[in-house]
């Protein structure tokens, strides 16, 4: 039927018969040798004789001329139709299954591509072809670029289906790079015809170029695809122009000209992203460093050859940086919040970002407000970001060399000091406009839940102190301060501005330091929980004693007025602050502060011990803080207390242990015995106190905490050191197993040699660990933003009638002492009768 019509109707009609009722019954392994081989050749011809005919046909194309316009109409009618045959024929494809083996159908990609460029090139030129009558076919000639558009569309569907496995056959990966070759081709037909078409044909190139990366890397044209993307990036950047010429010469700032601008804006986006896409600079960077030293996971090389991969390869690196920096796509994809990168590029990163900060300060101001102030995360939060997943390098630590001296050769510096130094130099060329996002990444890092990160916030937040004006440090330090006084105390940010509000302190002009204490004073007890963060070393002398004088006065009155109350555990925050601030007071300015003031405190102190019940300290954390700061306190005044407050202490401290207090409690009595070397135990206390001693440190020694095990031995050797008691001291020592830690210790020896490779697989595992453990922080922070359910009534714990139950026993014993002490008041029976009918009442409505 085909070979004897020349009808090209006729043609068209056996096709269709072809694609619609003989290709459904044929399997998909058979396509290629039975249907594609055979029918695609002859639509070939016959498209190659359409197109002959018609460009014959339009050079004598008039108005006039009814008949040739029919016949030019007739062919154009008549490609759309073949065109429409074969994008039915690319659909039913679409339907056979989800992956589709290349060999299978190798010869369509490139009929129907072969088909499609050339109706482009005829489209595009058709100005030209119909010799200025185009308005007499345009219809027709719209419907086929139509067509054709969906033909291509359907086309690149098909490819997104197709399987390349890595056993691809040559003839294969002949074909797949055929077809991306033959579509950068298509690109340079159409890239001033239709915007959304050249968008998605540039996408379509550039993803199968990436999915198909390791059969066709070696194949491809990338010099091609690249100075096509970059001469389309252009060409779309200089029709931006020539639109916003045009717009501000008619002054017309909107309608169709101001639309077809944006869509061009976008175009070059587009292009510019895709470039950034294809080329994965960012991404290359990451693998690069992730293999190379300092990484944890570089193999090891030796110090010659890594520096001559340094001074002859990566250094040709480096220039592409510079070239980016002003790209707003390569921007988002460093600074993007979800670039879920695997552990052994966080360094790489952290490291790209660094050398980012180097170079911005011979930036102009727009390119580092790019990276300062974007919409994605600014330049510091995502340092800070960066360097909290280091956790590894950071424990090890890795090094890395730096100039510390001008003219000097660089020597290894460890990554924290690298990257402070670094951040530091960055920070003394930010521009002050942008200050706001430094302060916001600053106050972040500072509150986040990594405390090396945090660290690393203070040091450069007191640099920044130091660098500026003293007006901004003393503005930063009363916002500090105001965010102290309005968060709980109990919360662990609290702490951490409360270093930094010690450090910053010491940065203030003395000026500034008066009117600081003006403006928070120390002798109003809402201030207290701003000042027991600060060191008074930071106040001249005048005003460190006369600020020291002030909280101990208000410290004391706070402890008072809650050991003259009912001594609620609810309301003993504030006591502890208060303590806190006497510890302050003690720590930085005790020797400033009057004999009489000071018998004062230890008076208040003593008081504290009549009441204190082991049980009760450990069911509450809240008395777990007051013991450790009463015991940080006693220290002080370790060789004015009596004997009865010395049995007091010991005896609490020994029922306690027994009770497995928490790790900070432990620290705080590891610090109290190091103290009892310099007293002189009383004879009559020695057989009570002695005992006790000896235990405590005996299990303190035996702890298996490390870091209370390395404290209890420094503890043991300043006590041993300076105690009269020298008896006491082999008593400490119960097993063979603590006298030959001691021993170690002693002698400086090591416990245990980890090797280098132990050591770095090691914080391997701890940086997952600590991952897990920060993600989960973020994610707890992040529900706290949500309102608060209202607390529910639910009936009292048994803890809470153990709590109060406790707060009565120890106010019995506290009478009791008094009672030993001296004549009552004549008050106090009667008052005692009150509270034994009170009692009597709750225990018959106990039962």
């Amino acid at each position: 039927m085909y070979q004897e019509s020349e009808d090209w109707t006729e043609h068209i009609r056996v096709l269709r018969i072809l694609t619609e009722m003989f290709l459904p019954h044929i399997s998909l392994a058979d396509l290629e040798q039975t249907f594609f081989s055979k029918v695609l050749p002859k639509t070939l011809q016959l498209f190659d004789n359409l197109m002959y005919e018609l460009s014959s046909e339009a050079k004598g194309l008039t108005s006039q001329n009814t008949e040739l316009c029919s016949t030019v109409r007739n062919l154009l009618q008549t490609m759309v139709q073949l065109l429409e045959t074969l994008t039915s024929c690319v659909r039913y494809v679409c339907t056979l299954q989800e992956c589709v083996p290349l060999e299978s159908i190798r010869t369509l990609p490139s009929s129907v591509l072969y088909v499609i460029k050339n109706t482009f090139i005829h489209c595009k030129d058709s100005e030209s072809v119909y010799c200025g009558h185009l308005h007499l076919i345009s219809d027709v000639l719209q419907a086929m670029f139509k067509e054709t558009y969906s033909l291509q569309k359907q086309l690149m569907e098909l490819l997104d289906m197709i399987s390349m496995g890595s056993a691809s056959t040559e003839d294969n990966i002949t074909a797949m790079v055929s077809v991306i070759h033959t579509v950068l081709e298509i690109c340079s037909v159409i890239s001033n015809m239709d915007h959304a078409l050249h968008a998605n044909t540039w996408k379509f190139i550039i993803k199968q170029s990436l999915k198909h990366h390791s059969l066709l890397q070696c194949h491809l044209k990338h010099n091609d695809i690249l100075s096509g993307l970059c001469k389309d990036t252009l060409l779309s950047f200089q029709s931006c122009l020539q639109l916003a010429e045009q717009m501000k010469m008619s002054d017309i700032q909107e309608g169709t000209d101001l639309r077809l601008f944006q869509k061009t804006v976008k175009l070059c986006r587009f292009f510019a992203n895709s470039l950034v896409h294809y080329t994965k600079l960012h991404q290359l960077f990451l693998q690069i460093y992730s293999t190379f030293p300092p990484s944890l996971y570089a193999p090891e090389i030796s110090e010659v050859h890594r520096d001559e991969i340094s001074r002859v390869f990566l250094v040709a690196l480096d220039p592409l940086i510079n070239q980016l920096l002003p790209f707003s796509p390569f921007m988002e994809q460093v600074l993007s919040e979800k670039l879920g990168l695997p552990p052994e590029q966080q360094l790489p990163q952290c490291l790209v970002l660094i050398t980012i900060m180097d170079k911005l300060s011979s930036q102009p101001e727009e390119v580092q407000a790019l990276w300062n102030t974007g919409k994605s995360l600014s330049l510091f939060s995502a340092l800070f970001f960066s360097f909290q997943q280091c956790s590894g390098e950071l424990s090890l630590p890795v090094r890395l060399p730096e100039v510390i001296s001008t003219g000097q050769p660089a020597v290894p510096i460890t990554l924290y000091h690298y990257v402070c130094v670094h951040l530091c130099s960055f920070i003394a060329s930010t521009l002050p406009s942008h200050f706001p996002q430094l302060e916001y990444a600053l106050l972040d890092a500072v509150l986040g839940s990594s405390m090396i990160t945090s660290l690393l916030a203070m040091d450069s937040w007191c640099f920044l102190a130091r660098y500026g004006t003293a007006e901004l440090c003393a503005h930063h330090v009363v916002v500090i301060a105001h965010l102290i006084k309005s968060w709980p105390s109990d919360c662990y940010q609290v702490s951490a501005l409360g270093v930094l509000l010690r450090r910053m302190l010491f940065l203030m002009a003395p000026d500034h330091q008066a009117k600081f204490a003006h403006k928070f004073l120390p002798e109003e007890e809402e201030n207290l929980a701003v000042w027991q963060h600060i060191s008074l070393k930071a106040l001249n002398p005048d005003l460190r004693k006369r600020v020291a004088c002030q909280l101990c006065v208000a410290g004391l009155a706070q402890c008072r007025r809650w050991l003259n109350s009912r001594r609620a555990l609810g309301e003993l925050q504030p006591v502890n602050t208060a303590l806190s601030v006497l510890l302050a007071a003690y720590n930085f300015a005790g020797d400033t502060l009057e004999a009489e003031l000071q018998a004062s405190i230890l008076g208040v102190l003593g008081q504290f011990w009549t009441f204190l019940q082991a049980k009760q300290v450990s069911d509450a954390p809240c008395l777990q803080q007051t013991l450790c700061l009463l015991l940080q306190l006693l220290e002080f005044f370790i060789q004015a207390l009596d004997t009865q407050l010395i049995t007091q202490v010991f005896a609490l401290q020994s029922s306690l242990f027994r009770l497995d207090p928490p790790d900070h409690v432990r620290l705080a009595m590891v610090d109290f015995l190091s103290s009892m070397g310099k007293v002189f135990i009383p004879q009559e206390a020695q057989r009570q106190v002695v005992p006790q001693l000896s235990c405590l440190f005996a299990s303190l020694l035996a702890d298996q905490t490390w870091l209370i095990h390395q404290h209890a031995l420094e503890a043991f050797t300043h006590f041993a050191e300076e105690t009269s008691h020298e008896d006491v001291v082999p008593q400490c020592l119960n097993s063979e197993e603590t006298k030959n830690k001691v021993v170690s210790f002693l002698a400086k020896m090591r416990q245990v040699e980890e090797t280098t490779e132990a050591r770095t697989e090691r914080m391997k595992q701890e940086r997952i660990t600590c991952s897990a453990q920060f993600m989960k922080m973020a994610g707890e922070l992040e529900s706290t933003g949500e309102p608060l359910a209202k607390r529910a009534c639910h009936p009292p714990s048994e803890e809470q009638y153990k709590s109060a139950v406790g707060t009565m026993e120890g106010a019995v014993e506290a009478v009791k002492l008094l009672l030993g002490k001296g004549s009552p008041p004549a008050w106090l029976a009667v008052k005692l009768e009150a509270l034994h009918t009170a009692i009597a009442i709750l225990r018959d409505s106990v039962r």
